[in-house]
């Protein structure tokens, strides 16, 4: 059989087709992957911003660190786009000394107290694609620990 340019143009056209689509499926993989990764590392960063956001309303005072509704709300409004976050505080106390206390106003005879507010939050993301050998949720946790001033 004689082979002619037609039929080498056509083979070499079929065979960049094929080259093309194999190509673009990859890259579309790619893509969405990256465009998941982003979406983690978002509500990643979110959760951890409204940790941050809890602890600064908490730290003002004495009162407000004791008012976990109010951290609550702060973490939440911080993170709208975040539902089913769960956010705890706990305070916890030192002598200015370096020595542990407990938070009672006798604690420390010799110093004062320092009260620091923890603030944690949790979120489970569940990507929209699911890709076998990986997690098919994600435990997103934000912490921010600070001093409350007194």
């Amino acid at each position: 059989m004689l082979i002619t340019p037609s039929r080498i143009s056509r083979r070499r056209f079929g065979q960049g087709l094929l080259e093309a689509a194999l190509t673009l499926s990859v890259l579309c993989i790619l893509l969405l992957g990256a465009i998941e990764f982003g979406k983690v590392a978002y509500a990643a960063i979110e959760v951890t911003r409204a940790a941050k956001a809890g602890v600064q309303y908490g730290d003002t005072n004495v009162t407000t660190a004791a008012d976990t509704v109010g951290i609550q709300n702060a973490a939440t409004r911080e993170a709208p786009d975040i539902s089913g976050m769960t956010t705890t505080s706990s305070i916890s106390c030192s002598c200015s000394n370096g020595t542990t206390a407990t938070c009672s106003n006798t604690a420390c005879p010799n110093s004062h107290i320092i009260e620091t507010l923890t603030v944690l939050t949790t979120d489970t993301y569940n990507p929209g694609i699911h890709i076998p050998g990986l997690p098919s949720t994600y435990t997103l946790h934000g912490k921010a620990v600070q001093t409350v001033r007194p």
